[in-house]
């Protein structure tokens, strides 16, 4: 009996409330012991992570855009007159000549025009003929009476001649000789001024001649006016290049003005590259370029800032050289490097998910090979894929450029495993 007592004393001795408080005790610091530990260094696998080096040296600030390549030299055609599609000759794609023909139009108005200013060319011709016919006849009828007038004054002055010595043997009166006399003057005043007369007549002559031969022009003005609409109605590339766009259909009815088509270059071209507007600030008329086709990489410099802000991103042209590769064609998809300046001695590191130019941004930084904890950056000027470091590391840090942000607020450091 004394045996069976002595067990049950010590169970019931486990089972007392200054024991049980104890072991609670215990459980719960070691509870929070454990999640002191886990909310100091949050656990994490390698393999998930980025992890660069800080450099430092000789930076290139590039900004990187996409684009296209477009003709530099374009022409857009259009229509003189109404017309109506008669036939389309070229397709867009087309490689063209500066006589090679893209659509030929119709308009029978134009044709009729045509006729009629031909026909009056040719009454103008003609009315300048007869006017030179009729100055001839005017021209001949004067020296006819010029002619008669002379040979009048001539017989006068071999009269008062022979009169002169009849005179001094008083065979011819005094009265007669002074007729014979006055009318030698007479024949020579009307012989001067019959001249005269033709002179001015020769004039008259010259400027009606020059008038009507200024109709003649007038008409040869229309008439060749009218046949240019006429011809243009057969609608021609004007240089070699490519046919881009093709802008009517099959017997559309087109009005003055209208667009045809788009002519492009195929040789001369230069790159339209879109760059974020804040680093579009860094660009200046004359830096080197690189434009990547995909193919082949080509040099070029900045030649033009288009100065209006399109969501968010500023258009930069981009002038390239006369011999370019196979590949380079118009609308081409491009990717553009612009080399905006070049940094002497700097600290940077590739750009961390989320960075930007000029701002502070928390990483964590790589303490051991297993364990990481956050140190803030301040980042400069963005180059590409690096990004300045002005303040926060120095050359040799190892940094996590993971998206690590929905980590940061809840522990400071990291194990890796």
């Amino acid at each position: 009996m004394d045996v069976v007592k002595t067990k049950k004393n010590s169970a019931l001795a486990w089972r007392s409330p200054k024991v049980l408080a104890i072991g609670l005790g215990v459980l719960i610091l070691l509870l929070i012991l454990w999640a002191l530990k886990s909310g100091g260094a949050l656990s994490v696998e390698r393999s998930s992570l980025l992890i660069e080096s800080v450099q430092q040296g000789e930076l290139e600030v590039v900004i990187e855009g996409y684009g296209s390549l477009i003709s530099n030299k374009q022409q857009l055609i259009t229509t003189l007159s109404s017309a109506t599609v008669k036939e389309i000759v070229l397709k867009p794609g087309a490689q063209v000549k500066a006589n090679s023909v893209i659509v030929r139009l119709e308009n029978p108005e134009l044709d009729q025009q045509v006729e009629n200013a031909e026909q009056e060319l040719i009454q103008a011709q003609a009315n300048l003929r007869q006017l030179k016919l009729n100055n001839q006849r005017e021209t001949l009828t004067e020296s006819a009476s010029l002619a008669e007038i002379t040979a009048r004054f001539e017989t006068a002055e071999l009269k008062r001649i022979a009169e002169e010595k009849l005179v001094a043997m008083g065979i011819v009166s005094q009265l007669t000789f002074q007729q014979t006399v006055l009318d030698e003057k007479q024949y020579r005043q009307r012989i001067a001024i019959l001249k005269q007369r033709n002179e001015q007549l020769t004039l008259v002559h010259e400027e009606s001649v020059n008038i009507e031969l200024e109709r003649v022009k007038q008409q040869q003005g229309r008439l060749n006016i009218a046949q240019s609409r006429l011809e243009k109605l057969t609608i021609r590339a004007g240089f070699d290049g490519v046919l881009q766009r093709l802008s009517v259909e099959l017997g559309q009815s087109l009005s003055p003005g209208q667009e045809v088509a788009l002519i492009g270059s195929v040789t001369d071209l230069i790159a339209l590259i879109r760059v974020p507007q804040s680093q579009a600030q860094l660009v200046s008329i004359g830096k080197s370029a690189i434009i990547d086709t995909r193919r082949d990489k080509i040099e070029g410099r900045v030649s033009r800032i288009e100065p209006i802000v399109d969501n968010n991103t500023v258009e930069i042209e981009i002038a390239l050289p006369a011999s370019l590769p196979a590949s380079a064609r118009p609308q081409l998809s491009v990717d553009g490097v612009i080399i905006a300046d070049t940094l002497k001695n700097v600290t940077y590191i590739k750009r961390p998910a989320g960075a930007k130019a000029d701002s502070a941004v928390a990483l964590y930084r790589m303490d051991t090979e297993q364990n990481a904890s956050l140190q803030e950056l301040r980042f400069g000027v963005q180059a590409g894929q690096y990004m300045q470091i002005i303040s926060g590391a120095v050359a040799g840090e190892k940094f996590i450029i993971s998206d690590l942000s929905n980590l940061q607020s809840t522990s400071q450091s990291l194990s890796i495993n």
